[in-house]
Parts: structure tokens; C-alpha cells; sequence
């Protein structure tokens, strides 16, 4: 049998794992080569023949230790590079590797944001008028908000992203200077925030500046005389009587 496919260099490490892990006090273990193959793996005695196995038979490896993984071979193949990988893929099978494009700078100097992501300490910053985590890829942000769409949890930067559309901590100051007629000043502090290009999400920023745009519309048409001074209109319908024995006719 071709053992080619097989990762036979990592057998006595994952074997000596295993055992461990299973707190096995022989040596043996079985790699499962096929449906009809098996091979027994001493590593007390290497090439020396072992006994009878146990009644619940010697531990046996997992494929993923038996086998060279197919990400290392393409890798090693070079039919794909690094940045193909999930990241944690990478940084298992090669950690001395650098994901290119994985950083970015934000327009301005000094506008980043820290966030605690999975052990590291990363930034989120504005790029291109939007803001974006620096210290993720494309392809890793595209992964993360396809898996985010399944179901699963967000990237801390992610969700600090998320948060600062929909309840950013300036959104007490954005308030104030909207209740004040400072609209210029609340959409600066927004742009600061968010960028200049950001298509904002559902939440309560939103709602603030939304709510802003319908103040703003109401007196222009009240300064152009188009709103009039009575009540707005009820939104019951007066052709209809709850109780029609208090009507009465002609």
C-alpha cells in the first residue's frame, strides 16, 4: 500500500499523545489504514512483535492523525497559499506565517480604536469613508459575516462594529447636539465615528438622526406655511359610530 497520503513522520508524536490522553500504560497503539489494513505501532519496542491486545483492544489513532492533512498538501503543492485558509487553519499548520493583507491604515492618524479579539489586541478604524477592522483580511471578514449569517458568533471586531452603528458610546453627545440644532455638529461626530460613507444600521443612532429629519422637515413646512396650526389627524375613522345608539337622525 502506497503510504504516501499517510503523515507516517507524526505517528510516534500523536501516537505518544493519544496514549496519554487516554491514559493507556502501554505503548501500542493501531493506525487504521483502511477498511481490511491495520498497523500496530510499539513505541516501547519499536519493530519488535507485540503480544495479544487487551480486551478492549489497543487505542486506536484518528484519521486526522493518520492521514496528511489535504490544506497541508495543497500548501505544499502550491495550488493554494495561506490566505486561502480560515485563519486559525493557518496559524496551526504554519504558524511563522504572515497573512498578507491582514493590516490596513486608517484615513486619519489617530482614529483607531482598540478591541480585545480572541487574545489579541486589535483596531477598528475608518477606510474609505467606512469603518472596518485593520487587523483582519477581506476574504477572513467575508468568512466571519457569511458564518455570523449561519448563525455563529461574531469577531469581536465585528461586534464592536456592530455596536458602534446601533448604540455608539458618543450617542448621549450626538443626542445633545441634535436637541440643540447643532445637526452639523452631530453628523461631524457621526462621520468621526463611523466614516463619511457609512450606511448606518437599525438601532438607536438611527433613530436619533431619523427622528431629527422629521423635526426638521415639520418646521420648514411650517416656515413655508404648509403646516397648519390645528392637531395632527386622528388616526380614527369618525364615519364610523362605536355606538350608534347615540346617533341621531333628521
Amino acid at each position: 500500500m502506497d503510504l504516501r497520503a499517510c503523515a507516517v513522520h507524526r505517528w510516534a508524536a500523536e501516537a505518544a499523545l493519544l496514549l496519554r490522553a487516554e491514559e493507556c500504560a502501554g505503548g501500542v497503539v493501531t493506525v487504521r489504514l483502511n477498511a481490511r489494513r491495520r498497523v500496530v505501532l510499539n513505541l516501547d519496542a519499536p519493530g519488535e512483535t507485540v503480544g495479544p491486545p487487551p480486551a478492549q483492544g489497543w487505542p486506536v489513532l484518528p484519521d486526522a492523525a493518520t492521514w496528511v492533512l489535504p490544506d497541508l498538501e495543497l500548501l505544499h503543492a502550491g495550488l493554494i497559499d495561506a490566505d486561502r485558509l480560515h485563519p486559525l487553519v493557518a496559524s496551526a499548520l504554519l504558524p511563522d506565517c504572515q497573512r498578507a493583507g491582514a493590516s490596513q491604515s486608517p484615513d486619519s492618524s489617530g482614529n483607531s480604536r482598540r478591541v480585545e479579539c480572541r487574545g489579541a489586541t486589535h483596531r477598528i478604524g475608518v477606510v474609505d469613508g467606512v469603518l472596518v477592522p485593520l487587523d483582519h483580511g477581506l476574504d477572513e471578514i467575508r468568512r466571519e459575516e457569511l458564518l455570523v449569517a449561519l448563525g455563529g458568533n461574531a469577531l469581536p471586531c465585528l461586534r464592536a462594529i456592530d455596536e458602534a452603528h446601533r448604540n455608539p458610546e458618543d450617542l448621549v453627545d450626538v443626542r445633545a447636539r441634535l436637541d440643540h440644532g447643532d445637526t452639523a455638529g452631530a453628523l461631524a461626530a457621526v462621520e468621526s465615528l463611523l466614516g463619511p460613507d457609512v450606511l448606518l444600521r437599525s438601532g438607536a443612532l438611527r433613530d436619533e438622526l431619523e427622528t431629527a429629519v422629521r423635526r426638521q422637515v415639520t418646521h420648514g413646512l411650517y416656515r413655508a406655511g404648509l403646516a397648519g396650526f390645528g392637531p395632527p389627524p386622528s388616526a380614527r375613522d369618525t364615519r364610523r359610530r362605536t355606538r350608534p345608539r347615540h346617533a341621531t337622525f333628521r
